[in-house]
């Protein structure tokens, strides 16, 4: 009977452990220089089944048709590369971009010049846009948070493998 009780007290035990080391894991790493007005809440809601699609004439832009989108996301960027983003519904703001890796659940900042852009002018049916310089840090998949003048705006769920 002694055999069976302390048996029962490992797995208890054991299952402690994982139930913790899994709920811990699930913990957002955010980055010490992240702006102010970033919060953990902002990545408890995300989808990530709602995958960044193509649109546009051509078919370049790749994001939330009629809110947000990018030309270049499906380019290898883990060393680099230029992606334009467009915004609908909005004619001027400053574009803050927060990256998001699955696997993680650490925060990036893929942006290469900063965490911010500003972005105007209509282009490609889009109501403002901005080029900008991007480097993914690992692949796999990411949740690109999009804020507008410190408001959350859109994210963008991307598979970037190289």
């Amino acid at each position: 009977m002694d055999v069976l009780k302390r048996l029962a007290l490992l797995v208890v035990v054991c299952s402690m452990f994982f139930v913790v080391t899994a709920c811990a894991s699930n913990k957002i790493v955010l980055s010490d220089n992240i702006p102010d007005f970033v919060q953990e809440s902002d990545f408890e809601n995300i989808n990530w089944e709602n995958k960044a699609v193509k649109f546009g004439d051509d078919g370049k832009i790749i994001g939330n048709e009629n809110k947000s989108g990018v030309i270049g996301a499906d380019m290898p960027s883990l060393n680099g590369q230029k992606w334009m983003w467009h915004l609908w519904g909005v004619d001027e703001a400053e574009l803050t971009v927060i990256g998001l890796h699955k696997k993680t659940n650490t925060v990036h900042q893929i942006l290469t010049d900063g965490w911010t852009k500003h972005v105007s002018g209509a282009n490609n049916g889009a109501d403002s846009h901005a080029p900008s310089s991007v480097k993914i840090p690992k692949p796999g998949e990411w949740a690109i948070l999009l804020y507008t003048n410190g408001e959350f705006f859109d994210t963008l769920i991307y598979e970037i493998n190289e």
